[in-house]
């Protein structure tokens, strides 16, 4: 990625993170067309969310998606969530698992919170306190 192509991009997050949502979907797009994990992940929130954009959650899901299977964190802490909760695709607590798993590994302390409340209340799985112990101490860990 040349200089001018990482200052778009920058101007797109920095949108994003303005609140000046369809400024950035129309600057992020071009970059996740090309499977540019940080557009794919906040093109996917958008959609999800209807901002700047009409909402699509099949749009959310692959842009979420893609960005997950490239090993970015928050787009597998993302995609897990959306598993667990059945947000954009039909609910499917293994799915979940798998990802909150995958994030949590990469230090994403939310994982690691979620994970803990999954093993402990048995919310799609069986209770498993040991496993609800561990992840909860992980993330004490990296706090």
């Amino acid at each position: 990625m040349n200089t001018n192509q990482k200052m778009e991009l920058n101007s797109g997050i920095e949108a994003f993170s303005a609140k000046n949502f369809k400024l950035s979907m129309q600057l992020l797009q071009p970059f996740a067309d090309n499977g540019e994990v940080e557009a794919l992940y906040r093109l996917a929130i958008m959609y999800q969310n209807g901002l700047g954009h009409v909402p699509s959650e099949q749009k959310a899901f692959d842009n979420m998606y893609m960005a997950a299977t490239k090993n970015f964190p928050l787009a597998q802490h993302g995609l897990g969530f959306m598993y667990l909760q059945g947000e954009c695709i039909t609910q499917d607590s293994q799915k979940a698992i798998k990802w909150l798993t995958k994030a949590a590994n990469q230090g994403m302390t939310g994982s690691m919170a979620t994970l803990s409340a999954i093993y402990e209340d048995g919310t799609g799985v069986d209770k498993n306190l040991a496993l609800a112990k561990q992840w909860g101490d992980k993330m004490a860990d990296n706090q």
